[in-house]
């Protein structure tokens, strides 16, 4: 079944960034925006789509495939909204970085056929800014793109579009909803907060000293980098993702007092060494 029209709702950094890059891997169909009406209008003017409807109920009408690119509250929402008004050949997706609660709501809306009606996505991709001036076709170059099927039945345009989404130069991957929703937990969420916390912390101590900050070391940089990210796409990620975040949040805050306690013993020494093994093990997944 050929994939000939897409709406994207959410033309922002990833829906944006989705549209370039398919056009850019050779997508030859209509590509329909839905959002603010000025952001389509950067959207139009980037190249990113064919044409632009604020308006979700018609932005839809006669697409192959919906993808919803907007912040996971907006995503849960969005499946209320328009899944009833869908025909069953048209297939609907997201980008949430978060997919329990978003399955969940699927399967309310769509019942038995959530599975046929609703593929769950996630590219592992993005930028700490937001918005369509950060959209880019090589967002997703070599990333992993996290499909998150409901069950076994999955609809008949699931695995063109799959096709489609490896064209933008990701590798797709399919995993468990909730095991999505741990790793990301650790992987993802985690790494912000403790940017997100290094900044604050940070901000409270040497935030009026220019000097200082102007000593900024490779290593605050990296570890600073996501703590511009927008609150509020992170909101929806920690409201949906607290079972599984405040857990990490609780190991690591263990972690870090141990390391306070044994600044002067052999203790720091090995937390070194384990660091030094993750690091080692995280190099070698990606040979």
């Amino acid at each position: 079944m050929p994939i000939n029209q897409i709406t994207v709702i959410g033309t922002g950094h990833i829906g944006g960034s989705f549209a370039l890059a398919i056009r850019s891997g050779g997508f030859r169909g209509t590509i329909v925006g839905c959002d603010r009406p000025e952001v389509l209008q950067a959207a139009q003017v980037r190249g990113a789509i064919d044409s632009g409807i604020a308006d979700p109920r018609m932005a839809v009408r006669g697409s192959d495939v919906v993808l919803l690119a907007t912040p996971i509250g907006a995503i849960i929402d969005m499946i209320e909204r328009i899944g009833p008004l869908l025909p069953p050949d048209t297939l609907l997706t997201d980008t949430g970085s978060t997919k329990l609660q978003i399955v969940e709501r699927a399967r309310a809306v769509f019942g038995q056929s959530a599975g046929q009606r609703f593929l769950p996505g996630h590219p592992m991709a993005g930028k700490e800014r937001s918005g369509i001036e950060q959209a880019t076709p090589d967002l997703f170059d070599g990333a992993y793109w996290i499909f998150t099927p409901i069950d076994q039945r999955l609809h008949a345009r699931s695995g063109e579009y799959m096709e489609l989404v490896e064209t933008t130069g990701a590798r797709s991957i399919t995993m468990d909803p909730a095991r999505h929703d741990t790793v990301c937990a650790w992987t993802s969420h985690l790494p912000q907060m403790v940017a997100t916390a290094l900044g604050s912390a940070l901000l409270e101590e040497m935030g009026d000293d220019r000097q200082a900050l102007g000593l900024k070391s490779r290593g605050l940089r990296e570890m600073t980098r996501t703590a511009a990210s927008p609150y509020s796409v992170w909101r929806d990620i920690a409201l949906t993702n607290a079972d599984n975040l405040q857990p990490a949040l609780l190991r690591l805050e263990q972690h870090l007092a141990h390391l306070r306690e044994n600044l002067k013993t052999r203790e720091l020494e090995q937390a070194f060494e384990r660091a030094n093994e993750m690091r080692r093990r995280l190099e070698r997944s990606n040979e």
